[in-house]
């Protein structure tokens, strides 16, 4: 077979910077020589074509050393990937000469799947597919991380076909493994609860799409199963659980759960469950942040914050937004921008204190560019989620500075953010769950508590004494700092003030907002969707 007609079959194309290759003539004659090899499709294809002779039966009976056990490796999966009829065939191979427990084999699937995915052919997407079930199969080391790769690869607010293709083939994968995977990897059908549960908020919002209707009940059987069944696994995800399900309570099955959190704890069968207040202190781990963001997204993520100068951001933001965020749908994937910015991006002292753009910048720039209410409102929410239930011991800092930063830095040019913000947060805590008010004011006190103390801004007077903001809106925030006996902060002056404090110069080169958005007197009503109140539940 020709070396060129093989890799035509694994890719459509290569991006600068890393995607499948192919055969030298095929890759460049389409898109232009001066596009980078990617090494990883390299050392795959060398260790096929040095080694094609080996893969066809009959196969040595030799043992093979360390370093032609790899390349064996790589040939093998190459061979998979570009020879479909004879992928049973190389499969078996490996079988007879694996050492390591498929360690190595696995590593490799999961390069090509978070480095060249979304160049592949569609029929070498299938074939990714295979092998994962393969690997599961055989309970190959490294599985369930082959399967998160997987799951990362989904993209929120796509309903393109092929999109929509790799969450129907997961959905299923995760069905019909089901007890080897509750057996061997429990943890990993977290993950894909996170994933199913964040992706059907936005595949519900589509109901009159025919096309994916069943999806939507494949993906909604996986979710109920592991509600129902393993809620102690569930429970693993932690606070993060309850805002993603809030967001379909409106499917009635998802509402029948929710009366059963609020009501009958005990339908859970789950001994450490007897409250929904548990799950609101527990913190979810940064690693299912993850799940929502592509590894290409965080990659450009992690530059704009580590390497653009504060200032100097607007084109790259701009090639963001034009590269992963226009769609009509795809604006739901600001909420999980924000989550991973907030919980799983936490930068050095260094970069804090140097002119690198920060954190809060990029959320009111994310803020800004929201057009759709409920999405603006979920955004918000997904901002100050871990204030509602701070806990300074098993909470960190890092993961509320940005909004304190962004309603203090947006005074006064960009009061409209602040006045928003503030008033957002206080509606939250007025109105999130108004039957464990007590867990959401305890909250919102240690994080204001917290930001002082740690010195993230010298004193509340900012707030509290701030002219710009309207008079009612202080009111409300002298009312809730009073009763939570956190008046005596105003004054409190913090220990290590420069690892946080903003710089005036910096605040000089405050231009990412774009124009602020109105604060109206009152919220929207769609903002009321984030709210549980029991009351509300049951309705």
């Amino acid at each position: 077979m020709a070396r060129d007609s093989c890799l035509a079959r694994v890719t459509a194309g290569v991006a600068v910077g890393g995607a499948v290759g192919g055969a030298v003539g095929a890759l460049y004659g389409t898109f232009g020589s001066y596009e980078a090899k990617n090494q990883l499709e390299v050392s795959l294809r060398v260790a096929f074509e040095e080694l094609e002779a080996k893969l066809r039966p009959p196969f040595p009976l030799s043992i093979p050393s360390l370093q032609e056990y790899l390349q064996l490796n790589h040939a093998i999966l190459y061979g998979v990937l570009t020879e479909p009829q004879l992928a049973k065939t190389h499969i078996k191979y490996l079988h007879a000469i694996v050492t390591d427990g498929y360690a190595f084999f696995i590593s490799l699937i999961i390069k090509i799947v978070n480095e060249l995915y979304p160049k592949l052919l569609a029929s070498v997407k299938d074939l990714l597919i295979w092998v994962a079930k393969e690997m599961v199969d055989v309970l190959g080391i490294g599985f369930d991380g082959l399967l998160v790769s997987l799951l990362r690869q989904i993209i929120g607010g796509d309903f393109s076909d092929g999109n929509l293709w790799l969450c129907f083939e997961l959905v299923n994968l995760f069905l019909s493994k089901w007890n080897c995977l509750l057996e061997e990897e429990p943890l990993v059908l977290t993950s894909a609860l996170y994933a199913f549960l964040r992706l059907l908020a936005d595949h519900c919002r589509l109901s009159s799409n025919e096309k994916i209707e069943s999806l939507k009940l494949l993906e909604i059987e996986f979710c109920v199963k592991m509600l129902r069944e393993q809620f102690h696994l569930c429970m693993k995800i932690g606070r993060d659980l309850i805002r993603l399900l809030q967001d379909l309570v409106h499917v009635p099955v998802f509402r029948a759960i929710w009366k059963d959190l609020v009501l009958n704890p005990g339908e859970f069968r789950t001994a450490e469950f007897s409250d929904v207040s548990q799950l609101y202190c527990s913190r979810t781990s940064s690693r299912y942040f993850l799940l929502r963001i592509t590894p290409e997204m965080e990659t450009q993520l992690r530059f704009l914050l580590m390497h653009v100068k504060f200032g100097s951001q607007k084109r790259h933001q701009s090639w963001f937004a034009k590269k992963f965020l226009l769609g009509p749908e795809k604006e739901t994937l600001i909420v999980d921008i924000v989550r991973f910015i907030c919980c799983a991006h936490h930068p050095s002292n260094e970069t804090i204190q140097s002119e690198i753009i920060p954190r809060w910048a990029v959320l009111g720039w994310l803020l800004n560019i929201c057009r759709k209410n409920y999405v603006q409102a979920n955004v918000k929410l997904a901002l100050f989620y871990d204030w509602l239930f701070f806990d300074e011991r098993i909470d960190n800092i890092m993961n509320i500075e940005p909004g304190m930063l962004l309603m203090v830095c947006s005074i006064p040019k960009y009061i409209n953010m602040t006045h928003s913000l503030l008033e957002f947060l206080l509606l939250l805590g007025e109105n999130y769950d108004v039957d464990r008010a007590h867990v959401i004011t305890r909250g919102i006190s240690a994080a204001f508590t917290a930001l002082v103390q740690k010195g993230v801004v010298r004193s509340l007077d900012v707030l509290t004494s701030c002219d710009a903001l309207s008079p009612f809106l202080k009111e409300r925030l002298g009312r809730f700092l009073s009763s939570s006996k956190l008046g005596v902060l105003n004054k409190l002056q913090p220990l290590h003030l420069p690892c946080y404090l903003v710089s005036p110069s910096i605040l000089q080169n405050f231009t990412c907002l774009g124009t602020p958005t109105p604060s109206p007197e009152r919220q929207p009503a769609d903002e009321v969707e984030v709210m549980l109140s029991t009351e509300v539940l049951l309705q």
